[in-house]
């Protein structure tokens, strides 16, 4: 009988050890794997510019949705400007006769809560849980919480699997949220009105650059191409801090903008 009571003793052990190898080893391994596996560009975090010089050349000042900024070229081929939507724009296409491409676009404010609940079907306690309440309260925190997170941050020998959770998938968003250009370089930014995040080095040779400025009511998103510019001239950051340095919020507010321009030496 003993023996059978010690075997017995032994299986519940053995069952208590496996589950608890299910419980907390799996999420452990998964975790460490994710670290491994991540992105190369999960492991950046954002930099200081080094180049702070603003361009001079010949420009325009330009309108749109309730903002200004300036650009360092003067070719805009106004017939390949386009505005999306078409009844309430919030986006602009300028293209350059250069092969330069600029897309401007006018997000409003809390665009990752509204993703993670669309997408994700988070409810707000959970988003707060995993991001942090204090990230949640405006979409520059949440930005520079995912951006400074790396796989280096994650808590692997954690035994709660709501940490496992958090971190992986605080390591996911950061990969889906940076875009290609990002590779190169994310790098902080701001103006004396506005911070914000650029992904893009123009010592690279990648074609491509992001720069988001945040303002409390929106967030102003610039998309800027050189794919299609010729010849060996490339966009510099001096030319990128133009039009940062530049924006400004305007009011009022147009509801069908139209880009004015104006000539600078």
């Amino acid at each position: 009988m003993s023996k059978f009571i010690s075997a017995v003793v032994l299986a519940i052990i053995w069952v208590a050890l496996i589950a608890a190898a299910l419980n907390w080893g799996a999420p452990i391994a998964l975790s460490i794997y994710a670290t491994r596996k991540a992105p190369s560009v999960t492991r950046l975090t954002p930099e200081a510019l080094e180049d702070l010089s603003i361009s001079t050349a010949q420009g325009e000042e330009l309108s749109y949705f309730g903002y200004q900024f300036e650009v360092p070229w003067n070719d805009i081929d106004e017939t390949q400007t386009k505005l999306y939507p078409r009844d309430k724009p919030t986006r602009v296409v300028l293209t350059f006769r250069s092969g330069l491409r600029l897309m401007a676009t006018d997000i409003p404010a809390g665009q990752w809560v509204r993703a993670l609940s669309s997408d994700f079907h988070f409810i707000p306690r959970q988003i707060e849980a995993v991001f942090a309440k204090e990230a949640t309260q405006s979409d520059y925190s949440f930005d520079q919480m995912l951006y400074e997170f790396t796989p280096d941050k994650m808590d692997v020998w954690s035994l709660s699997s709501l940490v496992h959770n958090r971190d992986n998938m605080r390591l996911l968003i950061k990969s889906m949220a940076l875009s290609r250009d990002a590779n190169s370089g994310i790098f902080a930014i701001q103006n004396p009105a506005y911070k914000g995040f650029q992904q893009g080095n123009p010592k690279s040779p990648w074609d491509g650059f992001i720069f988001d400025l945040y303002p409390d009511t929106d967030r102003m998103e610039f998309i800027l191409s050189q794919k299609n510019r010729p010849g060996p001239g490339r966009v510099s950051q001096a030319e990128i801090n133009r039009i940062v340095q530049s924006l400004r919020r305007v009011a009022p507010a147009q509801p069908a903008p139209e880009a004015t321009s104006a000539r600078h030496n």
